[in-house]
């Protein structure tokens, strides 16, 4: 395969010069001599310069106009609206406009936000693209060139603006195949309050070349196009975003939905995705590095590409979590954030059987040098800090689950850990405003985060097979340059007692339990064979599976795999009218200690706008429950395609006289029900039997042997 250059250390085909400062210098100066007498003159609407792109051998120059700054490294041409900081063009290849010539020039390529007062809902949230009021450059050498596109807050602006100083960074260096954007958000103590709900940059594409859209290895194909979601070529379904394709440009299409929500993706493996040209065979990649500095956490999940074309990079929304992941501010609330960089890198094949794989695995090569290189030492803003302004935090972390290890301390099988604000267990899936820094212990449980801002942090962990989150009690001090280890720390899961049964798999989805084909006139192709939650309009299955009776599982009789419906969702009953379910769980027990209590487990994958109620062995829905959660969650998970949101976890305490010898059932119903959406994922249910008298003495010897 050939391609055309990566990043940094790997040039362009054609020989790049190594100039001195001073030839450089003139020969910038040069060059602008050249374009002011050149009869090739710059074009208002997409002011590239055409005289020498295609020649530059002088590495980075630097071109400012009245309204346009043009950054130029010889390799591609990106043009910025000046002073707003808008993308209003990006020359590759030969291509005068990567970006889609029929949007206005301000909605084509930007940095936007939805912001709201206190007590606003976020459905009335303004939407800001942060154009900027004042432009400065901050760096240009012949290796770097870095660009500041601010907007400053006042009183004066209050109601009107977001109060946040903006300051937006591009960045692009000498023999990179690509440019880098990030930002910095800042709100002064004494500003007034506000909720920001969703920030994030937009890249819209040419639709007339950019068809192919790739966002992991099992996840590419052709794509329809913006035109086929009109009124005229599409239907719309439940909500705007899902399309049913009538009658789109390309046949092949008919019959399909397209949908935005069907391309989403956790923060943990959102690293690369784009989009390829078909007929030049040149691609537009989004990278992200690190996720340090999304919102959520490792496993939060955000929008990637769709139809638009458009790719996008998300910092924070509250997609898959709902109001809890708003970030608010107080008026007494200092914050300051850098989001970024991200790399928008370009390729090209100059020869290849198969172009969508060339450019895709040369697009991941790229993003594993971006990740390598993480953190960047170029950024020029004092509030990015380079690596040896960080620190590290290393250790091992070990399971300890009596019923499960035998009582020993053993590593997880990918175990993941990170570092977040001080708070308490689980609540990194909350956090908003800091930074998280993750990684993945080895197979003897030793983890090195590395890149880490000074700062007060807990560690978190999760370990896949165990419920529950752990938190490390004692807040961990970084320092610049410095090197905390925390030695051998070890989480032992919630347990009371031996498993009786289970249900499911703890991973913190419901990706094990039974998805339905779906409804063959609502089909995605991509999802035939593979990640079938993701298919449109499954919530509607259910009651076409259980048009009577709701779900009943029977303990050594049903399998999850193929009984347990993914979803606990409404059930409809006409006039768009809907009501909620009650499924039952069967088991038998051939003895019941008497005098003790038994410990239900509930885990959630996630929830939306549901109440689960728990009763045993009383099917009368009228008398109170044993255990209810109330009003929960707001993630809209199932209408989005997910197949979790937010994880919570529900230890139900059931006293012994509530069973019986032999045959018992437990009772789940969701309540709720005023909308299709509604509804809960469970990630894995549990029985456990009371603690044996031989549980008890090996705990008291457990915690003499950890006092000597």
């Amino acid at each position: 395969m050939s391609t055309f250059p990566v990043g940094l250390g790997k040039g362009p085909i054609r020989t790049i010069f190594s100039l001195s400062t001073i030839t450089w210098i003139s020969a910038k100066l040069g060059t602008m001599i050249l374009l002011l007498f050149s009869s090739q003159t710059f074009l208002d609407e997409d002011i590239f310069i055409q005289a020498t792109a295609s020649e530059n051998t002088t590495g980075l120059q630097l071109h400012i106009f009245n309204q346009y700054v043009v950054m130029d490294n010889g390799i591609l041409q990106v043009n910025l609206s000046k002073p707003e900081g808008m993308v209003t063009g990006i020359q590759y290849k030969g291509i005068d406009n990567l970006l889609e010539v029929l949007e206005d020039e301000t909605n084509r390529g930007y940095w936007d936000m939805v912001w709201s007062a206190p007590g606003i809902t976020r459905k009335k949230g303004a939407f800001d693209r942060m154009e900027g009021t004042n432009f400065t450059v901050i760096v240009e050498t012949e290796d770097q060139i870095e660009l500041s596109f601010t907007r400053m807050w006042d009183p004066s602006l209050e109601g009107k603006v977001v109060p946040l100083n903006i300051d937006k960074r591009f960045v692009l260096l000498r023999n990179s195949s690509g440019f880098y954007t990030y930002a910095i958000y800042e709100h002064l103590k004494e500003w007034p309050a506000f909720n920001l709900t969703n920030t994030r940059t937009v890249f819209k594409l040419r639709k007339d070349k950019f068809h192919y859209m790739a966002i992991s290895d099992s996840r590419q194909r052709h794509m329809p196009l913006p035109d086929d979601r009109s009124e005229k070529r599409g239907q719309a379904l439940a909500y705007p975003e899902a399309v049913l394709l009538v009658n789109p440009v390309e046949p092949e299409f008919k019959g399909e939905v397209d949908d935005k929500y069907q391309y989403s993706i956790e923060n943990i493996y959102n690293r690369v995705h784009g989009w390829i040209a078909n007929d030049s065979q040149v691609g537009f990649w989004q990278i992200t590095p690190s996720e340090e500095f999304k919102s959520g956490g490792p496993f939060k999940q955000c929008l990637t590409s769709h139809v638009g074309p458009i790719t996008l990079a998300i910092f924070h929304s509250t997609h898959y979590s709902g109001e809890e992941l708003i970030l608010q501010f107080g008026s007494n609330e200092p914050w300051k954030k850098v989001f970024g960089p991200v790399f928008f890198y370009l390729n090209s094949l100059v020869d290849g059987a198969n172009p969508f794989q060339c450019l895709w695995e040369d697009a991941k090569q790229q993003m594993n040098d971006e990740v390598e290189r993480w953190p960047y030492d170029f950024p020029a803003s004092k509030d990015f800090l380079s690596p040896k302004q960080r620190g590290t935090v290393s250790g091992r972390l070990l399971v300890r689950e009596r019923y499960v290890t035998d009582d020993k301390e053993v590593p997880g099988n990918g175990t993941l850990v990170g570092l977040a604000a001080p708070g308490v267990v689980g609540s990194w899936q909350l956090e908003c405003k800091g930074y998280q820094f993750w990684t993945k212990a080895d197979n003897n449980g030793y983890f090195s985060i590395h890149g880490v801002r000074p700062g007060t942090y807990n560690l978190y962990a999760w370990v896949p097979g165990f419920i529950g989150d752990y938190r490390d009690v004692s807040e961990i001090v970084v320092t610049p340059d410095g090197d905390v280890d925390v030695g051998t720390l070890v989480y032992e899961p919630p347990r009371t007692g031996p498993t009786l049964w289970e249900i499911g798999v703890p991973d913190r989805t419901a990706a094990e339990f039974y998805v339905p084909d779906p409804n063959p006139k609502y089909i995605n192709k991509l999802y035939v064979n593979t990640d079938r939650f993701r298919q449109y309009g499954l919530w509607e299955r259910y009651a076409e599976l259980y048009p009577d009776n709701d779900l009943v599982y029977t303990i050594g009789v049903s399998d999850y795999r193929k009984d347990f419906f993914f979803a606990q969702v409404t059930r409809k009953t006409g006039n768009n009218t809907y009501k909620g379910s009650t499924w039952q769980i069967r088991f038998n027990l051939d003895n019941v200690n008497k005098n003790t209590t038994y410990k239900l487990r509930v885990s959630l994958a996630t929830a939306h706008v549901s109440e689960l109620q728990v009763r045993i062995n009383d099917p009368d829905t009228e008398n109170p429950p044993l255990f209810t959660t109330g009003q929960i969650g707001n993630d809209n998970t199932i209408a989005r395609h997910g197949i979790h949101g937010l994880y919570r976890l529900y230890n139900v305490v059931i006293p012994s006289a509530q069973l019986v010898e032999g045959n018992n059932t437990i009772f789940l119903t969701r309540g709720l029900s005023v909308s299709p959406f509604q509804g809960i994922m469970y990630d894995y249910i549990r029985l456990e039997g009371p603690q044996s008298s031989n549980d008890n003495n090996k705990l008291i010897l457990d915690l003499v042997h950890r006092k000597k």
